[in-house]
């Protein structure tokens, strides 16, 4: 949502013990001396702004303050729908634009967050919502911890989605092919962060047996002589329909070393042993369900409530030691059959 339609919205009173604090995007928290300043001014306060999904306070952590300061047990507040991530987004913007200003270390704390989080969005466009340079932005986002797994693409202020690097793009749509075999054009080009045009391409080439990425894309060294193999994506039909290889080559390694996540899976796609038994295609949908990345990953941390937070921790955890312990009874099976 756009800070300008915020005061469009509904204004209703809530209850001030139903809010949780959490958006804001200063360091070093509220200014309990600001807060006491608005109490005693007696002027009446603009309605604060609410994640509704979670309650938690936008924008207006201090006129919450004040009013509570004010004995008051309600307060004015309209409320936004969406994801976590946004709100936090929605809070940078509309704190830059009244009330207490943002600090330095506010903004440019603000800015690594959202490139964790809006990892598509382009520099410029960080910069924007978060008033620091744009050049700050991209020297925040070569050391994010999360650099591995950014996207290919960034969108800009104008929402268009721009490729970084072509040749990243169209792997990363061969990934989302190999992983969604029936996925549609516009869920390729989406997840690749490349165009509709180049998605249609990538999978025709993959049709017909053509490398999906051109000669004049490939800018990167040979790879190393570590072992290299040719894998197939299986493009439309079913479970048995023809498999069509890509030119995609998979690093197979060193010795003792785990196979990539996503090559291994295409690969066990492929095994018959697995495909043309019950149990066997349940654990590849299992492994598939458990096949993403990173930046997913924390996208889901973020977005689970915070009122079942503890327990989505606790079940995540024992789902992670059940596939401890069935990793551990596969390898005992090999090891008895050795």
């Amino acid at each position: 949502m756009q800070t300008g339609e915020i005061e469009g919205l509904r204004v209703e009173l809530v209850s001030v013990e139903d809010l949780v604090l959490g958006h804001s995007p200063r360091v070093a928290g509220e200014d309990i001396g600001h807060a006491r300043a608005l109490a005693e001014s007696g002027a009446a306060l603009p309605p604060i702004v609410v994640h509704r999904p979670t309650m938690r306070v936008v924008d207006g952590v201090h006129r919450l303050r004040a009013a509570v300061l004010r004995g008051q047990r309600n307060i004015a507040a309209r409320f936004v729908e969406g994801a976590a991530q946004d709100a936090f987004v929605l809070a940078v913007q509309l704190n830059s634009r009244h009330g207490l200003p943002l600090s330095g270390d506010d903004r440019t704390a603000a800015a690594a967050r959202i490139v964790e989080s809006h990892s598509r969005w382009s520099d410029r466009r960080i910069a924007g919502v978060t008033g620091i340079a744009p050049g700050t932005v991209a020297a925040l986002r070569r050391r994010s911890t999360g650099q591995s797994g950014q996207s290919n693409a960034r969108t800009g202020a104008d929402g268009r989605v721009r490729p970084l690097d072509a040749a990243a793009g169209r792997e990363a749509a061969v990934r989302v092919i190999a992983e969604r075999p029936h996925a549609s054009l516009r869920d390729i080009a989406a997840q690749a962060g490349i165009a509709l045009s180049t998605a249609k391409d990538v999978r025709d080439r993959i049709r017909e047996g053509r490398d999906p990425v051109p000669q004049r894309l490939r800018n990167r060294p040979p790879a190393q002589e570590t072992g290299t193999r040719k894998i197939a994506v299986r493009v439309g039909g079913g479970a048995d329909g023809p498999a069509v290889a890509d030119s995609r080559r998979v690093d197979r390694g060193a010795p003792g070393r785990s196979p990539d996540k996503l090559s291994a899976l295409v690969s066990l796609r492929k095994d018959p042993a697995l495909r043309q038994s019950e149990l066997g295609r349940s654990l590849l949908q299992l492994l598939s369900t458990h096949a993403i990345d990173e930046e997913t990953w924390r996208r889901l941390a973020g977005s689970v409530p915070l009122h079942c937070s503890d327990v989505v921790a606790q079940v995540a955890q024992q789902c992670s030691q059940e596939w401890l312990l069935f990793a551990q009874e596969v390898r005992r099976s090999r090891e008895a059959v050795d």
